[in-house]
């Protein structure tokens, strides 16, 4: 633990540690599914908060949390975003069978 309380790494997507550093920049703006499974890592593991995962950068809680329901119910692919409709309308099936 850093001198503030916070954690100085978790375990990334891949495995390894992961800090503050390691994180994507605030300036990026192409999210390849690595990237995004390192936020959503960073925020489930306590690096940083989720308020100040989106502020960093500039995602709104949906965006967030889409990441995040995606990561956990499909893994690293359904971050992907080509498939991210194919993975939803299939949820949606499901959901419309259980009924």
């Amino acid at each position: 633990m850093g001198k503030d309380g916070r954690k100085l790494y978790v375990i990334g997507p891949e495995g390894r540690p992961l800090t503050l550093r390691d994180l994507p920049s605030p300036k990026t703006r192409r999210w390849v599914i690595r990237r995004k499974a390192e936020v959503v890592a960073a925020v489930h593991g306590g690096l940083l908060s989720l308020d100040e995962a989106c502020r960093m950068h500039a995602l709104t809680l949906d965006e967030f949390l889409s990441w995040e329901t995606a990561l956990n119910h499909f893994g690293l692919p359904g971050l992907r975003v080509t498939h991210a409709q194919e993975y939803r309308h299939n949820e949606t099936q499901r959901s419309y069978r259980r009924h």
